[in-house]
């Protein structure tokens, strides 16, 4: 079967790699010219995730590519007495198996292990889809149309194949009060293994470095009671609604502002989520933040987008290349995970930004705690809810065979290799 992935982030190279390896012909389209190396920031990986990295052989790269981020200072607006934070001990707290990395870095990662078996398009994007009873055409924005017998769309929260096929983003969009900004910035501070951040009622600031990363990173993430009027590629206006929401701000916070003007790199976006009754539609479906996002930097988006694209190919090879019986196991499978990613993120996003002096105080209290409590015991009170803090290491992956004689031929392409 010839199958179009649109989107060669992360989702994307992850599921390409396990339908190849479950016999299927993967094809991925990235509109981006070459592999995206804008910047980024750093992403976690939980147990679940790293079993998956484990089974495709890149587990060693994706450990030495770790950010290193041991210890974390927290600050907070009107307050002397900083809070130092053992971040190993909080991150062993939230999984057993767990990595910090760079989204750039394990984007390339992932594309490297698919790279050699997988045709990569750059530099384009899908223009039209038009289904029948036994594919799919696909026109492009500059290449040749081509058919294929299934499309997935792995290309983000704001998803083109989304729009295509199911309508704008504005009917599936649930904003959950916050805002996320990244930018690069020079490692004037000389962090590589710290994190330092200012915590205010409403808003909170970071800088972080890595031993991967020659330059550092600056987060910024505040509430908002209503969405903002801004589209998510007018970056003058994002700019200057993040410098509205710190104004007055201390600490490097003016210096940060002045950086806008000259970073290399600046992503900003709501903290939405994604809610759909469905992700498939026919022969289209949808993988990671483009189908089920829980929300960027609060829901654990990057490792349910690795474990969604895992399970996606798993039972497409399941099915014997049924789309319609595959499509429907693999939300059965994902929606429990999909839904408490969701609940989980809406706690984080109250908790990251503290709404109320009290919260900042209980925030710092949290930190404080977990960084002198054994590490056997803020484990096990951890654990006593799959649904809270250890939510993606309740996650079962099942073991799927490759079934070559079930997946069907491929697909005759309309036009172009």
């Amino acid at each position: 079967m010839e199958i179009l992935i649109s989107g060669a982030s992360i989702a994307g190279p992850v599921l390409a790699y396990w339908l190849k390896r479950h016999g299927f012909r993967p094809t991925v389209v990235e509109r981006a010219p070459t592999l995206r190396k804008t910047g980024g920031h750093a992403v976690d990986l939980f147990r679940p995730a790293m079993d998956i990295v484990e089974r495709m052989g890149v587990l060693a790269r994706v450990e030495a590519k770790k950010t290193g981020t041991e210890r974390m200072t927290l600050l907070r607006e009107g307050v002397q007495r900083q809070v130092d934070v053992d971040v190993g001990r909080l991150m062993h707290a939230v999984s057993d198996r767990h990595v910090e990395i760079m989204r750039d870095d394990l984007s390339e990662i992932f594309h490297d292990a698919t790279r050699d078996d997988v045709e990569y398009v750059f530099g384009d994007s899908i223009a039209s889809l038009a289904e029948d009873e036994a594919g799919v055409d696909v026109t492009f924005e500059r290449g040749a149309p081509r058919r294929f017998d299934l499309v997935i769309g792995a290309d983000g929260l704001h998803s083109n194949v989304r729009r295509l096929v199911f309508g704008e983003e504005r009917q599936f969009a649930r904003f959950i009060g916050a805002y996320l900004a990244v930018i690069s910035i020079p490692n004037y501070l000389q962090l590589h293994d710290h994190a330092v951040v200012l915590g205010g009622v409403g808003r909170m600031a970071a800088i972080y470095g890595s031993h991967t990363i020659d330059d550092a990173r600056a987060v910024f993430l505040f509430r908002s009671p209503r969405e903002l009027d801004v589209h998510h590629r007018d970056v003058a206006r994002q700019k200057q609604l993040l410098r509205e929401a710190f104004a007055g701000a201390g600490w490097e916070v003016p210096r940060l502002m002045a950086e806008l003007d000259r970073t290399p790199a600046f992503y900003f976006d709501s903290i939405t989520q994604l809610r759909m009754d469905s992700w498939s539609r026919g022969r289209v479906t949808l993988t990671g933040d483009a189908g089920y996002s829980p929300g960027p930097a609060v829901g654990g988006s990057t490792s349910l987008a690795v474990v969604g694209a895992y399970v996606l190919a798993g039972e497409l090879a399941a099915a014997g290349g049924d789309h319609a019986r595959a499509f429907q196991a693999c939300e059965r499978k994902l929606a429990d995970y999909v839904r408490r990613s969701r609940v989980f993120a809406l706690n984080a996003a109250r908790r990251l930004v503290p709404g109320s002096q009290f919260e900042l105080w209980a925030l710092a209290q949290i930190g404080r705690l977990v960084s002198v409590a054994p590490r056997g015991v803020s484990r096990a009170l951890a654990k006593l809810s799959s649904h809270g803090v250890r939510l993606h290491d309740s996650i079962a992956l099942n073991e799927y065979a490759r079934a070559p004689t079930a997946v069907r031929q491929p697909a005759v392409l309309a036009g172009g290799p």
